[in-house]
């Protein structure tokens, strides 16, 4: 059954254990301690053992740290959880805007006359302490590696995720992991490395064909590995976790406890692969000077999706767009302020779990009305949960995990009848979402040299929106993937198969937020009349189909070729998911479907 209301540590309960964290540094010689939201894996979730962050501070965002220090403490958010934030944590913590001040700089104000600052080397990637240890040099500002100070203070930390594997199959993989590791060690070899370490979930489990529930709502399994230029693998996993997968991994995986996981990466020759952004401090203390810096092998092979991965993935997400019509069906049948935040989470839950394909949602449920909607990333609890009213807009962010792919779909709802000024805002939403639906640009470009495309209508405005316009996006994996994103500060190049979500909004504090989201997998696209044949050119292919809410729309605000786009959107939409509905809910698609 699926958890509607995010558990959080009350902000109240924030000073007696930051107060107990302090007492420890007495002990331990420390005028500080930092406690990220990461664990030893260093993906962007975490398993209910590892939330220390949320313990400490009752900040539940997916991003984020804490600087803890004997008289003062900073909860360092990116845009995107600045308003909520300030719910969350107690006064005794002081937001700190991230990444425009950086740990380091923060800490020279802090510590003008130098200090011990202790970190656990386990949840820090080297390039994050190297990063804060350049900005303090010269300072007499030390930072120091330690056990994990709020282990010690956390007293019914849960035990570790010890939920067990299982086989994903081929049909769905669309490759075997013999084959993958064949050629990833391939790779490694021509590349003059002779292993990889991997610590990445998704990662490890995208290579061998398995998956978990060790983290909520990702269907992962918690371990490490070493990626070997034969093919090879070695394993490092509870055993209770492979009862339902030894057969599978066959005898070119080599599985061990992860108690020997340090001392098997000391022990390896020759060139060891390191993923800076991924690999804990420790671990590359433990590699020491045989290292090759260099990308994750798993990260961009599991990016570029193959034909089974992009078929799955367009197959869930028709009946997930089943799903969310027949939600929207029965939202648009309610009275305003008649239905509250958590009945519409319920009721969408209720949609979804009829397919018996899901496994679980891909992320809690955002269902965030008025007010609440302007929190990028709302949870919705027994406190908050708020009445839709008339007037108010409802952002609606949901997904499900499939055995054949993830889906992530916001849409912004009407409920009565909206101001002028949001209707205008959507619009301008809109029309960023379907410039970059219809966009194809040359081969090579990053997701930084084209996202502007997607908050140009708003930047006409004097307006924008404090998150990145799209993430990558698993084949039943995380519903984050890297290294693809639509950002301004992504690198990497955009591939064939790459899934992505097409995300701009809109965000009024305390009045209103706004958010449209399809997913899209780019393709090659094909020379129109008259263009360039010689030119390698790619373009994006829609994969979510659900109607846009009409009744926010300024039509005269969108120029032909948008509006062309969307009507032939609604009507595919209508063509696709009206067989898969309900009568009551076929009728609404399609005078919601209608053209503009």
């Amino acid at each position: 059954m699926f958890q509607t209301f995010e558990v959080t540590a009350r902000p109240e309960q924030g000073p007696p254990r930051l107060a107990a964290l302090r007492a420890v540094f007495e002990t331990e010689g420390l005028d500080g301690f930092v406690v990220p939201r990461a664990d030893a894996h260093q993906g962007e979730y975490v398993s209910v053992r590892d939330e220390r962050l949320a313990w400490l501070t009752g900040f539940t965002g997916s991003a984020g740290f804490c600087v803890a220090l004997r008289d003062k403490a900073g909860v360092f958010i990116d845009g995107r959880y600045r308003t909520q934030v300030k719910a969350q944590v107690a006064d005794i913590y002081t937001p700190v805007p991230w990444p425009e001040t950086s740990m380091g700089d923060w800490l020279k104000d802090q510590l003008p006359d130098g200090g011990r600052v202790g970190f656990d080397p386990w949840l820090h990637t080297l390039g994050q302490i190297e990063a804060a240890e350049k900005a303090l040099a010269g300072t007499g500002v030390d930072l120091v590696a330690c056990d994990n100070l709020v282990d010690r203070c956390w007293p019914d930390q849960p035990g570790p995720a010890a939920a067990p594997a299982k086989v994903h199959p081929l049909e769905f993989a669309g490759e075997s992991h013999d084959d993958k590791r064949a050629r990833l060690g391939a790779a490694l070899a021509e590349a003059g490395a002779d292993a990889a370490v991997i610590t990445l979930p998704d990662s490890m489990c995208w290579l061998l064909n398995i998956r978990g529930a060790d983290i909520p709502r990702n269907p992962v399994v918690q371990c490490f590995a070493i990626l070997h230029r034969s093919g090879a693998v070695d394993l490092f996993i509870d055993p209770a976790k492979l009862d339902d997968v030894r057969t599978h991994l066959g005898s070119s995986v080599s599985c061990h406890s992860p108690a020997v996981f340090l001392d098997a990466v000391q022990a390896l020759e020759g060139v060891i692969r390191l993923d800076k952004t991924s690999v804990p401090v420790i671990v590359a203390d433990a590699v020491g000077e045989r290292v090759q810096w260099g990308d994750d092998p798993c990260a961009l092979p599991k990016a570029c999706k193959n034909a089974a991965e992009i078929a799955g993935s367009a197959q869930a997400h028709l009946r997930d767009a089943a799903a969310v019509v027949e939600l929207l069906a029965w939202l648009d049948a309610q009275a305003p302020g008649s239905v509250r935040e958590t009945q519409v989470v319920q009721r969408l839950e209720q949609a979804r779990r009829r397919d018996n394909a899901l496994q679980d949602i891909s992320f809690e449920t955002i269902s965030g009305t008025g007010p609440n909607g302007a929190i990028m990333h709302y949870r919705v609890t027994e406190e908050t949960d708020s009445t839709l009213q008339d007037g108010h807009l409802l952002v609606l962010d949901s997904g499900g995990q499939y055995l054949d792919g993830t889906t992530d779909i916001t849409r912004t709802i009407a409920i009565g009848l909206p101001p002028e000024d949001a209707r205008i805002a959507f619009t301008r939403v809109l029309a960023g979402m379907i410039g970059m639906s219809r966009l194809r640009w040359p081969k090579g470009l990053a997701g930084r040299d084209i996202e502007a495309i997607g908050r140009a209508p708003l930047w006409y405005a004097h307006q924008d929106f404090d998150h990145g316009l799209g993430h990558g996006v698993g084949a039943y994996l995380s519903v984050h993937e890297g290294p693809q994103r639509l950002s301004r500060i992504s690198t990497v190049p955009l591939e064939p198969g790459m899934i992505l979500s097409n995300e701009p909004g809109y965000y009024r504090e305390g009045a209103f937020g706004i958010r449209i989201e399809n997913l899209v997998v780019a393709e090659i696209a094909e020379a129109p009349e008259g263009g360039d044949a010689h030119r390698e050119m790619l373009c994006w292919r829609t994969l979510t189909f659900a109607p846009v809410d009409r009744r926010l729309i300024v039509a005269a605000l969108l120029d032909r070729p948008t509006r062309d786009w969307l009507n032939a959107y609604h009507a595919e939409t209508l063509e696709k998911i009206g067989p898969r509905v309900s009568d009551e809910a076929r009728t609404w698609l399609a005078a919601a479907c209608a053209p503009i």
